[in-house]
Formats: structure tokens, C-alpha cells, sequence
């Protein structure tokens, strides 16, 4: 995998390119774009989550940078699914150019546009269903149903004369799905007569060994969990679990309890589903949050949010007593969802924070009350043996998820010269049957933060790190403009340690003496004064406190 960065040639005609904007050694931030004719179409705009050591940070954009100026090229946007790393980035690309159609099944389209509606952008859209045909300029689209942790996910084959491409989207191939929807292994099976150039298969599960367990498998654990909680039971999953939610609906009604949904999100996307009949709610189940205070403890069930450990959804705050509900001994918790790699941290943070009050947390490492929504290997070697493509490029997943689906590829007879293990703005042409890395575009985290988009930056983010962990030192001297010398200071501030600003009584005198030094050499440039500043304090501090502070001098003159 080289990170060099180098330009593509010009596009010959006769030929595809390739181009993924995200996704690509991460698990999120989903987005390729394809280019034909001087035609672009993309399939996915999702975000990523940030981890630890980015503070501050709400969420992470794929580069829009490579055809920012190019957005009147776009033919079409393709969603295959509703899960925020595939669509959650959507808003912040139609700020860009409103009018670029979006193009999706009904729940997926549904979750886009109520997200969209809170950016106030009404957008062009256009329903699909499996097996229809789309031609959008000169690409003749084809959607194929596949299975996945959330209803009406969809692959999409992508026909030009450069060859066919089959992006899988995020999919498994679990054979009792919950909602009857198989993947469409016959579609899959039809393409591989037809011949499939170019494979762009979801990585996240490669390096599982065997079949994704069945959705169905986890009904039962937890219709057993609810039936013998004591008391108020609390399920945490992603908002948008819509299988999850109608099987916790499902086994809360067996046991005679009530639930209701907390987080905007979850009381958002399950409205939506319920409204277009992919989530059945039972009869008198569902209650608003505020009358469900007054039911008792063991007839109550909340659906929430904050499965991953974020700091301000629901689950994280009740760990921590910041939010009305308190639990405690014998109260009950379900986890029900997978840990997205780097959030492991904060969410056996969560769980250690439940636990020590005294709830019962149930979780992935204890009770099956989850499986993936991602082929392990066994059905990814199945997709390779169906389809035979002739190059595959894996998609979704970490670099060590990548190089495992490249290899199950290899171990199916794909030459190891037609499996490429690319990155973030790896360019692949592909003309004649044969797909090759023709550049690599230098791409970059766009972080959200508040209000502001891309104007974080990586130094920012350091910046923050050194204030929370190594704190933070004002320095404020006034200076003589003619001599130099010192009038007042220096007056020394500090911020997250644990000594007072006495300690810094030993410092203040090899300040002087670096001042009265520069003085004496002629130097008056405020500027230079306060590097002399930063680097006296900050050697003293580094030796003496074994610290590395964030030091702001600041130097007046008279």
C-alpha cells in the first residue's frame, strides 16, 4: 500500500475510473467515485466517528476536494443503505450544489431526507427497488437486494463500455432474514455469467473465519433477558437498527412492558420506519418517554442510543448521572450492537460505569445479543466463486480487513496482480477487462466541529491533546520599548496542575536574565521577546515538572 502521492493521467476515452474518497482503511466515511465520458457518478457519502484523539470533534467528511469543481459532472448519488457511514455526509456535499439527484430504496431515502431536512435542503430524489434498471449518462445502473443490519439495502452493478462494476454496498448472507429479504445470490450468479470486471466487496468482517451468525439467533436471548429482568430494562443500540428495535418491541410485549424510544435520532429513524411499514409496532407498546416515569420498574423497557460509548448519547450519560434516568441495582442493560474499531475504550467505559452502579450489563462479550450485519469469510468466498470477477477492489474496512478479503480473493483463483489493496484517493482505471492504479490523490480528514466544516485542522486537534493532558502556562511581561528592560512581570498563570503558581517563583529570574540578554543585544522585536519567553518556560517546566504545556508569552511594551 504506497502513499505516494502522484497524478493521474488524462482519462483515455474507452475507459473507467475509479476513485474512493473514503472508506478505504477506516470503518466509515463510505464514498467512490466513478468517471466515464466526463460523466461522475458516486456511490455513497457517509462520515466517520471520531475517536479519542480527536477532542472536540462531532464528525469526520470524506475529501470532497478532487471534484469540488466538478459538481455540475455529477450525474447521480447512489445510497445503497441508511447507516450514517454510508449517508451521514450526504448534507454537507448538496451544500455544495443542491440539486444533484439522490438516488435510493425507500427507508434509505426516508433517513436521508428527514437528515437533510434539518440542513433545510430539499432534494431531487429518485426510489428504486431491487431489480430495477436506472441509466443515469452513461452509466446503466442495476440494483440487486442484499442483506444487512438495516431493511431495504441494496448492491448496485454499474454498466459503461469499459466493463461492468458490482459495488456490494455493506451486505451479508444471512439465509432466515428477519424481513424475508435474501440476498440476491441469483442476481449475483447472472452477473457472473454476463462477467464482472470489477468487484468493489465490503471487507469489515474478512478476518472472520466461517457464516455472520443468523439475525433471528438473537430474539430469543433477548426475550430471555427482558422476561427475567427484575427491573427496568434499558437496550442501547445504533439509531437505526430498525431489526434490533422490532425485536426488543417484540419481546417487550411478551413480558407485558412498555417501551419507549429516548434519543432524537432513534424517535426519528423508527417513526420513519414504522410510517413505511418496515417496523412493526405492537399493538399499545410504544409510550412517550415522560409517561413511561410512571409505569413501574419491571413493566418498562427504553430503546436508546450510545451503544459506541459517545460522550453525549443517552447511555454514556446515564453512566455518568447526567441524564434523568438513574440506573442501579437490579436494573438491566443491553448492549446490542458491535464495537466499531477504536471505540472499544469508551464503551467498556460505559459498561464499567453501569456495572459499579449496580446494573446488570449484557453485551456482545457475554450474551449473544448481537451479530454483525457483514459477510464473514465463508460467504465472502462464496461471492468470489459466483461471480469469478476479474478484479476486485476491497472496500469498507480497516488495512488489516482489506489485505484478508484480498487474500480470500487470491485463495478463490484471482490473480494476486487483479486484486488491489488501495487507499483513500487510489486512482483505478479500468479498460478492456484489466484494472489498474493509475495515481494517488493526497486526501485529508475534513473535521465537522460545531458549526464549522474544514476548518479544524490536524494541528488544532495537537493542540487540544496537549491542552487536556499537559495543561496550559500564561506569561505576561512589560518591557521598556526603548531599553528592553523589564517594567512589570513576569506574571506567570497556570491551568490543570497540580502544584500553585508559587513553584514558578525559580523560573522568574531566568526570564529576566534572558530578557536583560536580548536587551543587551540590540533585540526589541516583540515577537522574538516572546519566543525567548516560551523557550526559557518551557525548558524550565519540561526539567523541573517533567511537563510539556501549552506556554502563551505574551510580551507588552511601554
Amino acid at each position: 500500500m504506497s502513499s505516494t502521492v502522484y497524478d493521474p493521467p488524462a482519462l483515455e476515452a474507452g475507459t473507467l475510473r475509479v476513485t474512493p474518497l473514503g472508506g478505504l482503511g477506516e470503518v466509515g466515511r463510505n464514498m467512490t467515485v466513478f468517471e466515464y465520458a466526463g460523466k461522475l457518478l458516486i456511490v455513497d457519502c457517509g462520515v466517520l466517528f471520531p475517536e479519542e484523539h480527536q477532542p472536540g470533534v462531532d464528525l469526520i467528511l470524506p475529501d470532497f476536494e478532487p471534484i469540488k469543481n466538478r459538481l455540475g459532472d455529477v450525474v447521480g448519488l447512489v445510497l445503497t443503505h441508511g447507516h450514517e457511514d454510508h449517508i451521514g455526509a450526504v448534507p454537507y456535499l448538496l451544500r455544495l450544489k443542491q440539486d444533484i439527484p439522490i438516488i435510493g430504496s425507500g427507508l434509505t431515502l426516508a433517513l436521508t431526507e428527514a437528515k437533510l431536512k434539518e440542513h433545510r435542503i430539499r432534494p431531487y430524489s429518485l426510489t428504486v427497488t431491487e431489480g430495477q434498471h436506472e441509466s443515469l449518462g452513461p452509466f446503466d445502473l442495476e440494483f440487486i437486494a442484499v442483506n444487512h443490519s438495516i431493511p431495504d439495502a441494496l448492491a448496485v452493478a454499474i454498466r459503461t463500455p469499459a466493463g461492468t462494476v458490482l459495488a456490494t454496498g455493506d451486505f451479508k448472507m444471512d439465509q432466515l432474514p428477519l424481513d424475508g429479504r435474501l440476498t440476491d445470490l441469483r442476481a449475483f450468479a447472472r452477473l457472473g455469467e454476463e462477467g464482472v470486471d470489477l468487484f468493489l466487496v465490503d471487507s469489515t468482517n474478512a478476518d472472520v473465519p466461517g457464516f455472520t451468525p443468523l439475525e433471528r439467533s438473537i430474539g430469543p436471548v433477548l426475550d430471555q433477558v427482558i422476561g427475567k429482568a427484575p427491573r427496568r430494562v434499558i437496550v442501547a443500540s445504533f439509531s437505526s437498527h430498525v431489526h434490533r428495535v422490532q425485536q426488543v418491541l417484540d419481546a417487550a410485549a411478551a413480558h407485558g412492558r412498555r417501551v419507549a424510544l429516548l434519543g432524537r435520532s432513534m424517535v426519528r429513524n423508527m417513526t420513519i420506519a414504522s410510517d413505511l411499514g418496515y417496523l412493526h409496532v405492537p399493538e399499545g407498546v410504544l409510550i412517550e418517554y415522560k409517561k413511561a416515569r410512571d409505569l413501574p420498574d419491571d413493566k418498562i423497557v427504553y430503546m436508546s442510543t450510545g451503544s459506541q460509548g459517545e460522550p453525549m448519547a443517552v447511555l454514556s450519560r446515564m453512566a455518568n448521572l447526567d441524564h434523568e434516568i438513574e440506573p442501579g441495582h437490579g436494573d438491566t442493560v443491553i448492549l446490542a450492537s458491535s464495537l466499531i474499531p477504536g471505540n472499544e475504550n469508551a464503551v467498556y467505559r460505559v459498561i464499567d460505569g453501569l456495572t459499579k452502579l449496580g446494573a446488570n450489563v449484557v453485551h456482545k462479550g457475554n450474551a449473544k445479543v448481537h451479530v454483525s450485519g457483514h459477510a464473514a469469510a465463508g460467504e465472502l468466498l462464496y461471492c468470489y466463486n459466483i461471480l469469478k470477477p476479474k478484479n476486485v477492489l476491497p472496500v469498507h474496512g480497516e488495512y488489516r480487513h482489506l489485505i484478508a478479503n484480498a487474500k480470500l480473493a487470491q485463495d478463490t483463483g484471482i490473480a494476486a496482480e487483479r486484486t488491489i489493496v488501495g487507499e483513500n484517493g487510489t486512482i483505478v482505471d479500468l479498460k478492456g477487462g484489466v484494472a489498474r492504479v493509475v495515481g494517488q490523490l493526497d486526501l485529508g480528514f475534513v473535521y465537522v466541529d460545531g458549526s464549522t466544516v474544514g476548518e479544524i485542522t490536524d494541528a488544532d486537534l495537537k493542540d487540544r491533546r496537549i491542552l487536556g493532558e499537559e495543561g496550559f502556562i500564561s506569561v505576561i511581561v512589560v518591557v521598556d520599548a526603548a531599553t528592553g528592560k523589564i517594567i512589570t512581570g513576569p506574571e506567570i498563570h497556570a491551568r490543570g496542575f497540580a502544584e500553585d503558581d508559587t513553584v514558578f517563583e525559580d523560573v522568574k529570574p531566568k526570564i529576566a536574565a534572558a530578557l536583560a540578554e536580548a536587551a543587551r543585544s540590540g533585540v526589541r522585536d516583540r515577537h522574538a521577546l516572546s519566543q525567548i519567553v516560551r523557550r526559557t518556560i518551557g525548558r524550565w517546566v519540561n526539567q523541573s515538572l517533567r511537563r510539556r504545556p501549552m506556554i502563551v508569552p505574551l510580551v507588552i511594551e511601554a
